[in-house]
């Protein structure tokens, strides 16, 4: 073994070895997923576990009785035939006990997989957006989904592996009777095929977790290739050769890397194979010539051979499984290690209310602002105030903060210098549940639920989303009514085309859908950023008329860079290098002749 092998193999394993500590809190969950399931299971598998010995000494008794009937002419002791029933019994109670575990072993699979998987759901949906945009963490949320269903087998494989301990302790210990040294013989054989396989299992999960950011990348080209998204650009740009080269380079990469281990693994374990084969032969040859030499009746010969052949099979099938668990257990680290990540941003303990109605409204106070991992400022020490009634625009080029300042006062990030104040309250002291509730935003990329046009709506305010006539009056508010209304099944149609029977929109129609859901959130803060991006000239000038009675007694905020919206706002803020460079209202912004007036004479100028 050269260097890098050794320390490939040592390293491997003192991994390993650690991972094991993944078990403990694993097997908790496993317990809070079924309780009831899990101990049916452990006591029908040690139940199972003492099965072949019974057997065993069962045939002992009546191999002897059978060899010393014949031989001596003699008819068959008493209660001989009680023996051949209780081995039926024992071969019945296997076969019963076989389907129980399979029985108990798939209700296991549902409740643990429902378990994580809500535990995953809850646990992502606390988390800070943060953690989202780290492509890092991305891989790690990535892998954790997927253990919350896959290593269901290193759990069974437990079980399993308890079994497989007791009828190895069982058939050792009758063994160990005979003679030591045979016991012996057979663990030093075993012994290298498991080190062995476990080396080679552990460069696969290394091999598995390397490849997981290319796996990411063939699952995106995937979905690019044959998407309802990208199907008009595939065509019209002919890209569909490029998505395709491209999987197939990927897919090449990793299918050599799998297959240069495959082959490096089939050599190795065929020559350890070979050697556990030989340590059992070797004890089996033993018992035989002990027989033949009169040191054993028949029936010994054919418990030793059936306990050397049985514990033989299960010390291999521990070491097997043990191996598996622990290499199954480094796939658990993302798994727990997602549990382990708490949110940044959260209440505080006794966090107040958010008031209502709010008497002051929103101050930014010298607030600075830079994403996570970069120094760019996006805002440097901004103020400004938003009252209640007032309606408010942002405008300026990409990138100056606009969408920001919207996740400052959401609490999707919180300021990295400075205060943001409601009603002369930081925002942190706060229960952001409560603050959410008093505010109603429409991203710009907002969500296309494929759901029912009602439940597209009711998202807005969850706990009315089977109240019709509020759906109906934000969806009038809106102008999503018109839509909803053409709809075959009005607003218990599918909307999307994931789900059979269902009805997609466009662009324009989905936005209508999307402002209702503000609309419904009845929030004393209203947020649309891009509100009418989507939006034909009519609609938008609907939507626009209404403006003034949708946002009567409530503060607005509009994101947008079409100045007929935001020239409908009491007061334009105009955003550049982080800071406020101009505000004021439209006639005043225009008369100032500064970079308002500049853009506004831009966009002007695109429609004369």
């Amino acid at each position: 073994m050269d260097e890098s092998s050794r320390q490939t193999f040592f390293g491997g394993w003192k991994c390993r070895l650690a991972a094991l500590r993944n078990i403990p809190p694993v097997l908790r969950i496993v317990w809070a997923s079924g309780p009831r399931v899990i101990a049916a299971g452990v006591t029908f598998r040690v139940i199972t576990a003492f099965i072949p010995i019974a057997m065993l000494a069962v045939s002992r008794m009546i191999i002897d009785a059978v060899v010393g009937s014949t031989a001596g002419h003699l008819a068959l002791p008493r209660g001989f035939w009680w023996l051949v029933f209780l081995e039926f019994l024992l071969a019945a109670l296997g076969s019963v006990l076989g389907r129980a575990i399979g029985f108990s072993d798939s209700l296991f699979a549902d409740r643990f997989t429902r378990h994580v998987s809500v535990r995953v759901m809850e646990h992502a949906s606390r988390l800070d957006l943060e953690a989202y945009e780290d492509p890092v963490f991305y891989d790690k949320l990535e892998r954790a989904r997927a253990q919350a269903a896959d290593r269901i087998a290193m759990i069974q494989a437990t079980g399993t592996m308890l079994q497989q301990m007791i009828i190895a302790a069982t058939l050792s210990a009758s063994i160990l009777v005979f003679s030591p040294w045979l016991l012996l013989l057979l663990i030093v054989c075993l012994v290298p095929a498991f080190l062995g396989e476990s080396h080679f299992a552990f460069l696969g999960y290394s091999q598995n977790f390397r490849q997981t950011p290319v796996r990411r990348q063939m699952d995106y080209l995937r979905v690019l290739g044959a998407s309802k998204e990208s199907a008009k650009e595939l065509k019209l740009f002919g890209l569909s050769s490029f998505f395709v080269r491209s999987y197939s380079d990927l897919s090449d990469l990793i299918y050599g890397q799998n297959m240069t281990l495959a082959r490096r693994r089939f050599r190795a374990g065929t020559l350890l194979s070979l050697l556990s084969a030989t340590g059992y032969y070797l004890a089996y040859a033993y018992v035989v010539y002990r027989t033949v030499m009169g040191g054993l009746s028949v029936g010994s010969m054919t418990f030793l051979a059936g306990a050397i052949a049985g514990a033989s099979t299960n010390i291999q099938n521990i070491f097997s499984t043990f191996s598996n668990i622990a290499d199954q257990s480094l796939f658990l680290t993302d798994l727990l290690g997602l549990f382990a990540v708490r949110p940044k941003i959260q209440s505080a303990p006794n966090a107040l209310s958010a008031p209502r109605p709010i008497r002051d409204g929103f101050e930014f106070r010298n607030v600075t602002f830079a994403y996570p991992g970069t120094t760019r400022l996006i805002l440097d020490r901004m103020n400004f105030r938003l009252e209640p009634g007032e309606r408010v625009a942002l405008i300026g080029s990409n990138g100056q903060g606009k969408t920001t300042i919207v996740k400052l006062l959401t609490r999707l990030y919180d300021p990295a210098g400075g205060q943001i104040l409601l009603d002369g309250v930081d925002l942190r002291e706060y229960s952001i549940e409560d603050l959410c509730r008093e505010i109603g935003v429409i991203f710009q990329d907002f969500m296309r639920y494929e759901m029912s046009a009602a439940d597209n709506i009711g998202i807005g305010r969850i706990e009315s989303r089977h109240e019709l006539p509020k759906l109906q009056h934000a969806a009038r508010k809106s102008l999503a009514e018109a839509v909803i209304e053409r709809l075959p099944k009005c607003y218990e149609q599918m909307l999307g085309r994931r789900f059979e029977g269902g009805v997609d929109l466009s662009g324009g129609e989905w936005q209508k859908i999307a402002l209702a859901r503000a609309y419904l959130r009845d929030a004393q803060l209203l947020i649309l950023d891009e509100p009418t991006a989507s939006l034909d000239a009519r609609s938008e000038h609907e939507v626009f008329q209404r403006f003034a009675d949708l946002t009567r007694g409530k503060m607005a905020l509009l994101v947008s860079h079409r100045f007929s919206t935001v020239r409908m706002a009491d007061r334009i803020i105009v955003l550049e290098g982080g800071s406020i460079a101009e505000e004021g209202s439209h006639s005043r912004l225009i008369a100032l002749g500064g970079l308002y007036s500049e853009m506004f004479e831009l966009q002007a100028a695109g429609y004369r």
